[in-house]
């Protein structure tokens, strides 16, 4: 078993992502100085990637994600940041794109952006967008984005944002192309997006069994195959639920409780039945998604779903 992991770890980067939940109770605050001290201890582990998620609730932490990265670079040495993700339908690619290139001086040329539509729609109406334009904001802006990273004078147009004429854009990051990855939740769209655009994928697998994904990698790398020989930076990242502890019993002892009132809080919103034991013990199964239990039955987690998508990154 150390063997194969062992194996594993040469070929495939292992990262950590956070909403950082604040329905515990935890004052805003204390959450804070707890994620800093989480990055700060992925880095020393040595683990690839530390990702923090953007939402605009209550029960989740950070809107901001670029803000709590530039302070978590000053803290790290060698850990890659990320956002995970950030909710581009609803915001300024010029802003992203600079917020991120000040990470990325910040912490040395760590910084990536993981680029999606967002799981959750409350920025819209916060940032006055309409949900109907929902797919073809995220196609424009990630239009610019990209056009952003490879011109300092860019002239662009568009539909939902205004025109730019040879303007400039600074500062320029460190690293001669801002790292940008796509993240989807299972979208066959979003999947062919990134394969034509060659640009790495995330899949977020957060229910049911990941062999199901199986298709969507499948489609992603035909796409990328298709769009032909320009450069290519198609790379694929499995993100799941994770939760360690010594053994399988105590992890579920910690972490079932939570996890189903979380799911099911945020079902309750959208529609889907309630979930109890039996659908958590599907999950935890070797076969479900979620990696949950002793390190060696995470690892083996792993193991079977790197058999599966053949995998890159897996970020817990």
């Amino acid at each position: 078993m150390r063997a194969t992991t062992a194996r594993y770890a040469e070929h495939v980067e292992l990262g950590l992502a956070t909403f950082a939940d604040l329905a515990g109770g935890m004052s805003p605050h204390q959450r804070m100085r707890d994620l800093m001290e989480e990055a700060v201890l992925a880095d020393q582990l040595g683990l690839d990637v530390f990702a923090i998620g953007e939402h605009h609730r209550e029960d989740f932490l950070v809107s901001s994600p670029a803000v709590v990265l530039g302070a978590i670079a000053v803290k790290t040495e060698r850990i890659r940041l990320s956002s995970a993700v950030t909710v581009l339908s609803s915001d300024d690619p010029v802003r992203v794109f600079q917020d991120f290139a000040e990470v990325d001086l910040l912490s040395g040329g760590r910084a990536e952006i993981m680029a999606g539509r967002g799981s959750f729609v409350e920025s819209f109406p916060l940032f006055g967008y309409d949900l109907e334009d929902y797919d073809e904001l995220f196609a424009e802006k990630l239009e610019l984005l990209l056009e952003l990273r490879e011109q300092t004078h860019v002239t662009w147009s568009g539909r939902h944002r205004p025109a730019l004429d040879r303007e400039g854009v600074w500062p320029r990051p460190l690293q001669t192309r801002l790292p940008v990855w796509v993240a989807v939740g299972g979208s066959p769209e979003s999947v062919v997006r990134a394969g034509t655009l060659g640009l790495p994928l995330t899949i977020a697998i957060i229910g049911g069994q990941p062999a199901r994904f199986a298709p969507l990698v499948e489609l992603y790398r035909e796409a990328a195959k298709r769009a032909g020989p320009a450069p290519s930076e198609t790379k694929l990242a499995i993100n799941t639920h994770a939760f360690l502890a010594a053994s399988s019993s105590e992890a579920d002892a910690a972490f079932a409780a939570p996890y189903l009132a979380m799911m099911n809080r945020i079902g309750r919103e959208r529609g889907w039945p309630a979930a109890g034991t039996r659908e958590y013990e599907a999950l935890r199964a070797p076969s479900g998604a979620l990696a949950v239990g002793s390190p060696e039955q995470v690892a083996e987690k792993i193991l079977f779903e790197h058999e599966l998508f053949a995998h890159d990154r897996y970020i817990a």
